[in-house]
């Protein structure tokens, strides 16, 4: 999958622009708990008061909190907190503080400055304990009147002003007797969690906004409110950035596919015979689609899991760390269980999806086979040997298919006992910690959350581990057809053709073997094909007539040896000048699905419909042509299928005469003709061709009595060469085949 990197250059941008989405998106899923946490707990269980130390305290219930405020801590509190009354304001902010707080009407109050997030959590810390001390005392109780008769224990009767309260009493301890009492009430506290005692410090706060006139109730409403709008907008976000993530990595995979599929082509396009060779029809397709769609699957997966399961389970293990640390080991033990699930599905599932791949192109190259020869199939009546031999292909295909599918069903079904079980473990351990006072409802719920997004992240993950191993043979396979180092490359510095040598082919003691092969097919073969002349070549099958002609045009180069062409190396002029000077007509006539005339036309875009007519006239396909309704227009099906196979041979002769080559390379061109009209198309072609090379591979004596030149190939070694009546004399293989063709009577004649 690395090596496919370097084709994604040009969508740097976009993923770029993906990292950054997928990072917001992250972070909106992430904060959402810590909301649903703060509408549980401070929405609901406190009221929709957040702070422990309130905004307003009236100037009476401030004195109070401060008798036992730590020594260390005071600074901080008479920093932070503003005394204000109606003689330090003036008629109109009195007013408006009047219509915030109603209930303030000559009450001195104390007013928190702003403030950061970090001095109001100290300030928190340290208002909350003298908060519950001077709420449980306001409230009462027989502990609060035993503590007042221990006070009051050992003074003078009638010292005691009527209506004194416990306040008034602290008030009129010494400093240092203050102090020790307020570090007793402090030790009481210090079992409490710091939560807890900010929760429960909370209450007192409420009751001071009550006291000067906020409606808490609409408070409370209004916290919840806004908290859910800030949810509401936080998912949209998170939805907006996915939506824009899928489409940009949708359109990331797409181009990446389109590319893929461009360079598969242009490189088999590119190939030589030997290419072919290696790679089969029917593995280049799947190639070229069933594994760039795997590719383009999971390269879309991999920007929506890949990147972001990671940033979501990071962030989800800080978070938990912020919420409950202690309850960290639940999801080590879920993770744990996960992967030895995933390790022992996996070891069952991967080797299969190394053989998927493999079988698709079997199933590919057997439908291919049945359809390319069902004319034969039918013929012969083999109708059902094929079908079982495709049941058969078909049959191996779905078994591993179904082997792995029904392993990972299995998947799902577990991950989410998983994680149900996760959910229970994490309530019981949770209701704990919360009967506990070291953790709150809000708290446990965030917590679950979290879990589970950093479940789902693993599970994403693993998911993906499903695909890549499938996605990496894919990419190994496509990566094989690119990185495929042709044989057949043009020079660095391509020569010009010498006009004084136009048209002549020449072989310089060629010799060539296959690739991987042991033998040569071809041995030392020399001789010249000059312009005005037909050099035909003959010879038994198998001895090597078409792999000679293939020389030409470079389809192979040859081991040893030189093809020239105008008096220049094949090998050292350009592939395309080459070809454009030979109108090669090959064995099996090939057309393209189109119309008569983009056949045609197919190697000379530019030509005329004079020109059009003209090439069809000399290929004696003048006839079936005009026969049609739309003539020129008229379509053929892919591969030629609506015309016979003499047409079919006679509108590829056209094509290479409507060029106006150079050389003309008919290999066993005229085999599907008749006898009249191989006796025609010849005597129209030499008209025609008096000035160009004409190199013919011919079955039948009679298509070359006329050539200057016929070459005589016996297991590709050349064993005459001469013309018709001399080789008839001098060659015993050449005299073989006459033989064989012509009867004693056309034998004695020449």
């Amino acid at each position: 999958m690395l090596k496919l990197l370097k084709y994604m250059k040009k969508s740097i941008v976009p993923i770029m622009a993906i990292v950054v989405l997928l990072f917001i998106q992250a972070l909106c899923d992430l904060t959402l708990p810590d909301y649903t946490s703060k509408i549980v707990n401070v929405g609901i269980q406190q009221g929709g008061v957040e702070n422990a130390a309130p905004d307003i305290i009236r100037a009476s219930e401030f004195e109070k909190l401060m008798l036992f405020v730590e020594e260390s801590d005071k600074k901080l509190v008479l920093d932070h907190y503003t005394q204000i009354s109606k003689e330090s304001l003036s008629q109109s902010e009195y007013e408006e503080y009047l219509t915030e707080y109603p209930a303030i009407e000559n009450e001195a109050l104390y007013l928190l400055n702003d403030i950061d997030n970090q001095t109001q959590l100290a300030l928190n810390s340290a208002l909350a304990k003298p908060s519950i001390i001077v709420y449980n005392l306001t409230i009462g109780g027989p502990e609060v009147e035993a503590i007042m008769a221990q006070m009051t224990q050992g003074m003078p009767v009638g010292s005691i002003p009527e209506g004194m309260t416990i306040f008034d009493l602290f008030l009129s301890m010494e400093q240092e007797q203050l102090e020790m009492i307020t570090q007793e009430v402090n030790n009481e506290f210090s079992a409490m969690p710091e939560s807890l005692i900010e929760q429960t410090a909370v209450i007192y706060a409420r009751g001071e906004y009550e006291a000067v006139g906020v409606d808490v109730d609409n408070m409370q409403s209004m916290y919840i409110l806004f908290a859910g709008l800030k949810m509401l907008a936080l998912a949209l976000v998170s939805m907006t950035a996915a939506v824009i993530v899928v489409f940009l990595s949708s359109r990331i995979a797409a181009t990446l596919g389109m590319d893929l599929r461009g360079k598969v082509f242009n490189k088999v396009v590119g190939f030589s015979n030997s290419e072919f060779d290696k790679f089969s029809t029917a593995s280049l397709i799947t190639r070229s689609t069933n594994d760039i769609q795997q590719i383009q699957l999971v390269m879309v997966m991999i920007f929506k899991i890949v990147i972001y399961a990671p940033i979501i389970g990071i962030g989800g293990i800080i978070k938990v760390l912020q919420t409950n640390a202690s309850m960290l080991w639940i999801i080590g033990l879920i993770l744990a269980i996960i992967f030895g699930v995933m390790g022992t599905l996996f070891a069952f599932a991967m080797p299969r999806f190394k053989i998927v791949q493999n079988l698709i192109d079997k199933l590919n190259r057997v439908t291919r086979e049945i359809l390319t020869g069902l004319s034969v199939i039918r013929a012969f009546s083999t109708e059902k040997h094929e079908e079982k031999r495709f049941d058969d292909a078909n049959k191996e295909l779905t078994k591993v298919n179904l082997f792995v599918n029904r392993i990972m069903t299995f998947m799902m079904p577990i991950m989410m006992l998983i994680m149900n079980a996760a959910a229970i473990l994490i309530v019981w351990v949770g209701a704990k910690n919360i009967d506990a006072g070291a953790m709150q409802v809000g708290n446990l719920m965030a917590f679950i959350q979290y879990t589970m997004q950093i479940v789902m992240a693993f599970i994403m993950i693993s998911m993906m581990s499903i695909m890549l191993p499938r996605a990496s043979v894919s990419a190994k396979r496509i990566v094989e057809v690119i990185d495929t180092k042709a044989c057949i490359l043009d020079p660095e510095n391509p020569q010009t053709f010498q006009k004084d040598k136009k048209g002549y082919v020449e072989f310089k003691d060629v010799s060539f073997r296959y690739p991987q092969a042991q033998e040569d097919v071809l041995q030392h073969i020399t001789f010249t094909a000059k312009p005005g002349e037909t050099t035909a070549i003959i010879g038994s099958t198998g001895s090597g007539k078409s792999t000679l002609v293939n020389l030409i045009p470079r389809f192979f180069d040859a081991t040893e040896g030189s093809v020239m062409v105008d008096g220049v190396d094949v090998r050292e002029v350009s592939q395309h000048d080459l070809r454009g000077k030979l109108g090669f007509v090959p064995q099996k006539g090939v057309l393209f699905s189109g119309t008569i005339a983009s056949n045609i036309k197919y190697g000379a875009e530019d030509a005329s419909q004079e020109q059009m007519e003209k090439a069809v006239r000399i290929a004696q396909a003048t006839n079936f042509v005009e026969e049609k309704t739309d003539r020129f227009d008229s379509e053929i099906s892919q591969g030629g299928t609506n015309v016979s196979g003499g047409q079919k041979q006679r509108l590829a002769i056209a094509r290479a005469i409507a060029t106006d080559p150079e050389i003309y390379v008919f290999d066993d061109s005229f085999s599907a003709l008749d006898y009249k009209t191989d006796v025609a198309l010849r005597n129209a072609l030499n008209a025609e061709t008096k000035e160009s090379t004409v190199i013919i591979i011919a079955q039948r004596i009679s298509t070359i009595l006329q050539a200057e030149q016929i070459i005589v190939l016996d297991e590709g070694t050349i064993v005459g060469i001469g013309t018709h009546k001399e080789l008839l004399k001098s060659c015993e293989v050449y005299l073989e085949i006459a033989s064989s063709q012509l009867s004693k009577e056309e034998l004695a004649n020449e």
